[in-house]
């Protein structure tokens, strides 16, 4: 079964939440993929929408809005998750994972759009 924490932060407050969801109330999640909204009923928020921003899999490999599919890859990067360079214009090839929520996900970061946590 599925098993995930779900890190909440609201922009507007400063806020964070961490909400620990498994079983029938972790399968909505399962396909989503980043940017999607959710609604917060499954993390007991009613009322407020999340958006998902990333996460991490199992193996602490963070997940990336350009690759598509829930796999685990190398790719060459020169910014962004999963690579801070210590140089201008450096690139190297890390391992990352796709931008779609399956079961080798452990943790999910989302950000609240409509509403307050």
């Amino acid at each position: 079964m599925a098993k995930f924490k779900l890190v909440i932060s609201d922009p507007k407050t400063g806020k964070t939440r961490s909400v620990e969801i498994e079983g029938a109330r972790a399968v909505p999640l399962l396909g989503k993929r980043i940017g999607e909204v959710v609604d917060g009923s499954i993390a007991d928020l009613p009322k407020v929408k999340l958006q998902i921003t990333g996460g991490t899999d199992k193996d602490g490999f963070p997940m990336r809005w350009d690759v598509h599919g829930g796999v685990k890859t190398r790719i060459v990067i020169s910014e962004g998750p999963g690579f801070h360079p210590k140089r201008k214009g450096e690139r190297r090839r890390k391992t990352v994972r796709g931008d779609t929520i399956t079961e080798d996900i452990l943790q999910v970061n989302m950000k609240v759009v409509e509403g307050e946590i």
